[in-house]
């Protein structure tokens, strides 16, 4: 299938690794130009030199904290100024720290807020006036199966994810006249270094090792298995792609049957 991405310039933050770097892969694949963020810039250019290699897309680093108030609205800056146009966004970033209720104080729900749902609503704001202009304009945020299906010893995800979906739904029936596609993604867990990162704390308080950990992922789903960040790339194409044109707001599942909810 021509997934119809040709030509197309898309923005996906978080990018130097995990879930944002197998987006930004997938797209340039497709032959989008892609433009990555995160960071650190060592990473990041890394990142860079990898997906031109394996593509010979254009690719376009550019490093910044988009945790950083003022930093969205200078990174689209810098698209419009470079690039002139931009017709698809993907808001990523890693997850807040894991822990329970009583263990984080205002300032910890503060950080995860400013990096889980102000980053994502400071970056769509900042970008609609170029995805406006774009014939092909769509948004994916990437949210968790965690909305649906609270994870243990993450509560800060799990509550500060459901206001992206919610932000994310929204959107699609705000601006749908404006034809521009707001979706989200609902990862379950996947080969992530952020996944590997949480396994590793598991296995500390539960005396345990980081593959005995990763075992006890994979029996949450049918497929016996966790994702991988290749599989997770691939939706992410499609899903902000032409080719998927009468999708919007949809939060979707990725997760190999991990939530057991029917809807």
């Amino acid at each position: 299938m021509d997934l119809q991405l040709k030509g197309l310039t898309a923005l996906i933050t978080g990018s130097s690794l995990g879930l944002g770097f197998a987006a930004a892969m997938a797209l340039a694949k497709e032959g989008a130009r892609v433009v990555i963020n995160a960071r650190h810039p060592d990473k990041l250019s890394e990142a860079a030199s990898r997906i031109k290699r394996e593509t010979r897309a254009e690719v376009y680093p550019i490093p910044g904290d988009v945790t950083n108030a003022t930093f969205p609205a200078e990174l689209i800056a810098a698209i419009q100024m470079s690039l002139g146009n931009l017709d698809i966004l993907i808001t990523n970033a890693g997850g807040p720290p894991s822990g329970q209720f009583e263990s984080f104080d205002d300032i910890a729900w503060q950080k995860a807020i400013d990096l889980s749902f102000l980053s994502q609503v400071r970056l769509i704001r900042s970008a609609l006036p170029l995805l406006k202009q774009s014939q092909a304009a769509s948004v994916l945020t990437v949210t968790s199966y965690s909305v649906k299906q609270p994870i243990p010893n993450l509560i800060l995800s799990n509550s500060i994810r459901a206001a992206t979906v919610g932000l994310t739904k929204t959107l699609a029936l705000e601006l749908g006249s404006e034809r521009i596609r707001f979706n989200s993604i609902l990862p379950g867990w996947t080969e992530t270094e952020r996944v590997y990162d949480l396994m590793r704390y598991r296995a500390q308080i539960n005396n345990t090792s980081l593959d005995e950990e990763l075992k006890k992922l994979s029996r949450e789903s049918p497929l016996d298995r966790i994702g991988t960040a290749e599989e997770f790339g691939r939706v992410a194409a499609f899903m902000v792609s032409p080719a998927a044109s009468f999708m919007t707001g949809v939060m979707l599942n990725l997760d190999g049957g991990m939530y057991k909810g029917t809807f």
